[in-house]
């Protein structure tokens, strides 16, 4: 799946408009990551890709790239 088109998936699921999530922020900087936010996360990376993400992997991410990196070669560019 392309990176895109993850972030377009999770936007959806965040109900947040599409292109809210440009894939570069700092998630302490964005309105939209909460606690609920980081459960959707791990709800849509194993629903569109099958991972299993845990809440010590997310707990140790600061960026939403490091979020996309919790999900290895399962996205392409």
């Amino acid at each position: 799946m392309k990176t895109s088109d993850f972030l377009r998936a999770l936007e959806n699921a965040l109900e947040l408009e599409s292109g809210s999530i440009a894939g570069n922020e700092p998630l302490a900087g964005v309105e939209w990551w909460d606690s609920m936010a980081a459960l959707t996360f791990m709800a849509v990376s194993d629903q569109e890709l099958q991972v299993s993400i845990s809440g010590g992997q997310l707990a140790g991410c600061k960026t939403v790239p490091d979020l996309l990196g919790l999900l290895g070669d399962k996205l392409t560019p």
